[in-house]
């Protein structure tokens, strides 16, 4: 009788003990995590992860932690730096993220880190595709749309630097009226599909912010990626130089507006007459 009655209360004294120390590692892990946001903010971000790791040791389920991880990874990125070391970085704040997307699909904060991460490593289906992702649960993401006009736009320009190199010729940013029917039905088939794609996008990303400078920037320089297309129509290859112009006078018009207002704003509002 007295060793069953030991029994329960032994049990309930572990237990306590357990809870006990479970508590005082999540104080701990909460501690851990106030020192690293403060090394991020700082823009130490090794020490930020070491905290971040230890955070997460102390608390296994912190997904705060999990997040600051990840970011203080994707922070550490360097883009278009194809080095091994670069790349495992990169490839740390992915798994971070994917980890965080498994558990909730819908989280936009990692679904915007992966989509940058891989357009920083020059994986630009990977960046379109997350990309498109953010656009479905924000369609008024005015950035993601922006991107992905920029990502159609980057594989436009690569198959045009290629198309054309083999056709003797390099880039004139006019449409290349001196290209061959070859050369030509061959960008036909490759930039078709990402010139309207990507003028989707752009048109969209400014409709959504009508000052988007950059967006019109490169709505310019779409209508000359669509000027190389028009084989054998060369009104309708000035009409899109024309198109792409346009464009960038807008786009000088509003990055004027914007600097002006930026300028404004750093002054307190005060307009000097």
């Amino acid at each position: 009788m007295k060793l069953t009655a030991r029994i329960p209360v032994t049990a309930a004294l572990l237990a306590l003990m357990l809870i006990s120390v479970t508590g005082c590692n999540r104080l701990k892990a909460r501690d851990q995590l106030t020192k690293g946001v403060a090394a991020f903010k700082n823009a130490r971000y090794e020490e930020a992860v070491n905290h971040f790791q230890t955070a997460i040791q102390l608390d296994p389920e912190y997904e705060t932690a999990k997040l600051y991880l990840a970011t203080s990874y994707s922070y550490q990125v360097v883009p278009n730096l194809d080095t091994p070391e670069n790349l495992a970085i990169a490839q740390k704040a992915l798994e971070g993220f994917q980890a965080i997307l498994a558990k909730d699909p819908n989280d936009l904060t990692a679904l915007k880190q992966m989509a940058s991460i891989y357009f920083n490593i020059k994986k630009l289906d990977e960046a379109k595709e997350y990309q498109k992702k953010v656009i479905a649960l924000d369609p008024k993401d005015a950035e993601a749309h922006y991107t992905i006009g920029v990502v159609d736009w980057m594989q436009a320009y690569k198959s045009a630097i290629t198309i054309l190199a083999a056709d003797g010729l390099t880039d004139d940013g006019n449409g290349n009226p001196k290209k061959s029917k070859g050369a030509c039905q061959k960008l036909v088939d490759a930039n078709t599909a990402l010139v309207n794609e990507g003028m989707e996008y752009l048109n969209k990303a400014v409709e959504l912010n009508p000052n988007y400078d950059d967006a019109m920037q490169y709505l310019n320089l779409m209508n000359r990626r669509k000027a190389d297309l028009e084989c054998g129509d060369d009104n309708a290859r000035k009409a899109d130089l024309a198109k792409a112009d346009d464009w960038s006078q807008k786009a000088m018009g509003a990055r004027k507006e914007n600097e002006r207002k930026k300028e404004q704003k750093t002054q307190g509002g005060v307009t000097m007459q």
